[in-house]
């Protein structure tokens, strides 16, 4: 779907270009690194604060990590050198562009309650990596899969620039139909 995103595109006159941000590669492992620096710390806060009692299974506090040592201040602060740095290279990437076009996931939507199989973690690394350099993105239905589930495309703008990631969007989705109801749905 993202070629045919990108064709919609082309069609109306924008330049596309493949290619691939050479950082996406350190994605899974500075996502780990962050996530874990702090024993789980921070997530548990953010639980407590918002009175959270049922975590997704992804964001639950690993048993071991209490028994873990105590993860020293050098340690969160080598990786959150390595997250800035891994900003730094995707912005350096981003001075050719003006914006990203890529898959949501490395498959089409799961059935709900299914996001937490182990064999569909590393499936989510495009959504990963745009979180993590904190860039607009918006996600339009661009087709349906076999199975008759939603197939979307990720559009992720340069900082501060909304504005761009909204127009692709709305053009993408008056081109591919925008949100569409399951038959998944009427089947029951």
């Amino acid at each position: 779907m993202v070629r045919a995103a990108a064709q919609a595109l082309g069609d109306i006159c924008l330049t596309i270009v493949e290619d691939r941000p050479p950082a996406l590669a350190q994605t899974a492992t500075l996502w780990r690194g962050l996530f874990r620096s702090d024993n789980g710390v921070t997530v548990q806060r953010l639980f407590a604060q918002y009175g959270t009692t049922e975590p997704h299974p992804w964001l639950r506090p690993d048993p071991n990590m209490a028994s873990a040592a105590p993860i020293l201040a050098e340690t969160m602060t080598d990786w959150h050198i390595q997250w800035g740095l891994f900003r730094n290279s995707m912005l350096a990437f981003m001075q050719h562009y003006d914006l990203i076009l890529c898959p949501v996931c490395a498959f089409p939507a799961i059935p709900h309650g299914s996001s937490d199989d182990p064999d569909k973690v590393e499936g989510f690394s495009y959504t990963k990596t745009y979180n993590l350099t904190g860039w607009p993105g918006v996600t339009v239905r661009c087709g349906t899969s076999p199975a008759g589930l939603p197939i979307g495309v990720q559009i992720v703008a340069r900082p501060w620039c909304e504005d761009v990631a909204l127009a692709v969007a709305g053009y993408l989705e008056a081109t591919f139909g925008g949100w569409q109801r399951s038959a998944l749905l009427d089947a029951h």
